[in-house]
């Protein structure tokens, strides 16, 4: 790569920024949130498409306490819009930062040699490979849940994909038309937001793992015999304090979101569980909650595998350190170099609010909460 051409690290989330932009979540360039058109539309999308949504939906909730089956059905729906808005909360919030953080991507010190190209663009794809199987996931929930109430019920029914309350008769046309479309394009867009904002933050986590792998390759290739040792070390040291600096920003950015999604998620995939065991089997309906399950798998499993691999790259940089040629370094210079040891013997660990650490033993304990088998022991 030459020297003077860099690395593109937006490059890799490109379209994701594209979908954010599209939806209303993300403003073009390095602007945030002001009094222009582009905020307009975003407010709009959120009264029509989400608030308007959940209040109708919150409302047919009073009409449905003493059925349990309606009951679950409704409320883990709405427990996914409610998430949204929360994230859409935490994200206009924190713009001004997220914005930093994606100008921080392209520091010198975050420029990758042409060799190390080859180490993190496995990485990089990776997330491409997560992110294209997120958007196959939720675009088959989607369908089912769009057609499944065409499919499974008749013509004088006219069933809506959501249980909601509306102040006007649903059953007659063009009422009905034009509430289902709404139901349909509201859910569409939650469901797109929830997939790019979660895809944004393990996104952040790649880009975290990335720099941690640059950092140890730098540490593993200095040599004794070079005459700017004290600089290389200096730029090591400078580069792992930029690393916990774009860490501790992006944890702080989404700490909040990852706790409501967990203890959310958990609710949901109970209730989704629980309506496999009243419905059909293998029906259209089936066939929403079984997609309707796994896309909320996915979405923990995703955060919780970025997350662990951040906490492995880290926990590496002492024994990249130590792969160096230390023992003919100067006294000073093994002065340094015990520095940057000492500040990384403690792994980066990114956590939802302090509660609980991203890694896949939090997965897996997830996973065992939720199986509805118990051991026999």
């Amino acid at each position: 790569m030459n020297k003077l051409q860099k690395f593109d690290w937006k490059a890799t989330i490109r379209p994701n920024i594209a979908f954010l932009h599209y939806l209303g979540i993300w403003p073009e360039g390095e602007e945030y949130y002001k009094l222009n058109f582009y905020t307009l539309k975003t407010i709009l999308y959120i009264i029509i498409l989400v608030i308007s949504t959940i209040v109708f939906q919150v409302i047919n909730i009073f009409f449905t306490l003493d059925d349990l089956t309606s009951l679950t059905a409704n409320i883990y729906v709405l427990l996914t819009e409610i998430l949204y808005f929360i994230k859409l909360c935490f994200l206009v919030k924190n713009m001004p930062a997220l914005k930093l953080l994606m100008k921080t991507l392209d520091h010198k010190l975050f420029q990758p040699k042409a060799n190390q190209i080859v180490i993190i663009q496995p990485l990089l794809n990776f997330w491409k490979l997560i992110f294209l199987a997120f958007v196959i996931t939720c675009s088959f929930t989607v369908l089912f849940w769009a057609i499944f109430p065409i499919l499974d019920s008749s013509e004088e029914e006219k069933r809506l994909p959501l249980l909601a309350w509306y102040p006007y008769d649903t059953k007659i046309s063009p009422n009905y038309e034009l509430t289902y479309l709404h139901q349909v394009a509201s859910y569409i867009y939650i469901c797109y937001s929830h997939l790019n904002i979660d895809t944004f933050i393990t996104a952040l986590n790649t880009y975290i793992q990335c720099q941690f792998d640059i950092l140890c390759d730098n540490l593993k290739n200095i040599k004794s015999d070079t005459k700017n040792v004290d600089t290389k070390l200096a730029k090591c040291i400078k580069h792992h304090l930029l690393i916990l600096m774009f860490a501790n920003t992006s944890n702080e950015f989404f700490s909040w979101i990852i706790f409501f999604q967990f203890t959310s998620s958990a609710a949901i995939t109970g209730m989704t569980l629980f309506q496999l065991t009243v419905v059909k089997p293998f029906t259209t309906e089936f066939y929403n909650f079984m997609a309707y399950v796994t896309a909320e798998v996915v979405q923990i499993f995703m955060y919780c595998w970025f997350g662990n691999e951040v906490q492995v790259k880290s926990s590496n940089i002492p024994y990249a350190a130590f792969g160096s040629d230390w023992t003919e370094f100067s006294p000073n210079k093994q002065k340094s170099l015990l520095f940057l040891i000492t500040r990384s013997q403690k792994s980066v660990k990114m956590s939802a609010f302090n509660v609980f650490d991203l890694t896949t033993d939090s997965f897996v304990k997830c996973m065992v909460l939720l199986c509805p088998f118990k051991s026999s022991q």
